[in-house]
């Protein structure tokens, strides 16, 4: 099973945006469009449709940044949610040595918690729920995850 490809969305009236253009990056992710596809207490959902400015602390420039989902659920919340692995969402351990491969690692964090701070900023104007999913936080929602 390929970790990237196209999701094929089968109830297409539930999709908010162009369902012909559904890219899954992870396997993660496609387990989670399947599950929004199929989950009646979902609405609309959508991936990669809305677009957060922010400004990263890395470069300290204007980028735009397109989080995983957006979710209408029926109860009437909205979500952003961005999918990552759990490693991803903590500051990288020190080594005793520098490192380049650590200095990535830094400057992703960086560049990530600049995305999230944005993202939350920008579900709070608009009333709705900045999340970051984990793959404890997907399997918790009962999502079977494909290794």
């Amino acid at each position: 099973m390929a970790y990237k490809g196209k999701y094929k969305v089968k109830n297409t009236s539930k999709y908010n945006g162009d369902h012909t253009k559904c890219i899954f990056r992870s396997l993660w992710e496609r387990q989670v469009f399947k599950w929004c596809d199929e989950n009646p207490d979902i609405l609309k959902w959508s991936s990669e449709e809305v677009i957060v400015p922010y400004r990263c602390k890395t470069d300290n420039r204007l980028h735009r940044y397109f989080p995983d989902l957006r979710l209408t659920m029926s109860n009437g919340n909205e979500y952003l949610i961005e999918i990552k692995p759990k490693k991803e969402t903590k500051e990288p351990k020190r080594p005793t040595r520098k490192s380049q491969k650590y200095l990535r690692e830094v400057m992703t964090y960086i560049k990530n918690q600049s995305k999230w701070e944005a993202a939350n900023d920008y579900c709070l104007d608009k009333g709705w729920t900045f999340q970051v999913w984990t793959e404890d936080t997907i399997k918790g929602l009962g999502i079977k995850l494909l290794t």
